[in-house]
């Protein structure tokens, strides 16, 4: 199954506005999402960028995302654990929560990935995204994705 995503602040492969990068406010942009099938217990996201010189960058881990949730509001907070239960794992910024597309040159693509998993994630706040990829090794049932752009000026 796919899960469908969307964001009001920017359509699929079009340029993400430049409050939601290190140019600008750097908030997290509000997202939302459709689809999700039935027996889904969680939700995960990863958003990254595989221009990046050195290799994929990772933006932003964000896992154990209750299954009702159906949005995250614009600028989430930069804290281990959220009110509604989801934690937040470390960028390659070396800090929890999201950090905005900050390209050394050129245009950039992020991918803001979402999966929706048939069990809860049993680790800390503040893992990687490869511990979180090898956590949810065998338990995605639907995946999406929405893909922006960033230049910087």
């Amino acid at each position: 199954m796919k899960i469908e995503i969307k964001s009001p602040a920017f359509e699929e492969g079009s340029m993400i506005p430049q409050k939601y990068t290190c140019d600008g406010e750097d908030f997290s942009p509000p997202l939302s999402w459709s689809s999700v099938p039935g027996g889904t217990k969680s939700l995960a996201l990863i958003c990254d960028d595989p221009d990046a010189p050195m290799g994929t960058w990772v933006h932003w881990v964000l896992f154990n995302l209750p299954a009702n949730v159906q949005e995250l509001s614009e600028n989430i907070p930069h804290q281990k654990t959220l009110g509604n239960g989801a934690k937040q794992g470390t960028t390659d910024f070396k800090k929890i929560g999201y950090g905005g597309p900050c390209p050394p040159g050129g245009t950039h693509r992020y991918y803001f990935k979402f999966y929706a998993l048939d069990t809860e994630i049993n680790l800390d706040a503040g893992i990687t995204k490869q511990q979180l990829l090898k956590a949810m090794e065998g338990h995605i049932i639907a995946e999406g994705q929405l893909m922006g752009k960033y230049k910087r000026q």
